[in-house]
């Protein structure tokens, strides 16, 4: 009975990750500059808050499909629900122009915007797990 415990833990935890790793993916995807290379090589504040702001964003309604879900595949739905409204938000909130371009703003490491940028997502994450909390 344990092991069959552990085995539901670990198929549960594997999915979050992997979920996760393919956020971190099609978030990068999705943005319209290079964030991995502005936070590792250009050192970007701005973008590594925004980023951040964006994991954290996913994994509040990840651990909400996780807490309420009533079996594994109400997980796995809930969770790629979860992952597509966080990019969904995203690739909406830097498609901005003007003065309220968040893509300039990232790229000159306004470091306002990405806190702004990870509160939203943050704020988007938190909605999206109330959402799911049947």
């Amino acid at each position: 009975m344990f092991l069959e415990y552990f085995l539901m833990f670990g198929l549960f935890f594997v999915t979050a990750a992997a979920v996760l790793g393919v956020f971190l993916f099609l978030y990068a995807k999705a943005t319209p500059y290079d964030d991995y290379q502005m936070i590792f090589v250009e050192n970007n504040t701005a973008s590594a808050l925004g980023f951040g702001g964006a994991i954290i964003g996913l994994c509040i309604p990840l651990y909400s499909a996780l807490v309420h879900s009533v079996s594994y595949a109400d997980f796995a739905i809930w969770a790629v629900v979860a992952m597509c409204i966080q990019l969904i938000f995203v690739f909406a909130l830097t498609r901005l122009s003007g003065k309220y371009s968040v893509e300039r703003h990232i790229k000159n490491g306004d470091i306002s915007v990405g806190v702004l940028m990870a509160s939203k997502s943050i704020s988007i994450g938190l909605l999206n797990a109330g959402s799911m909390s049947y």
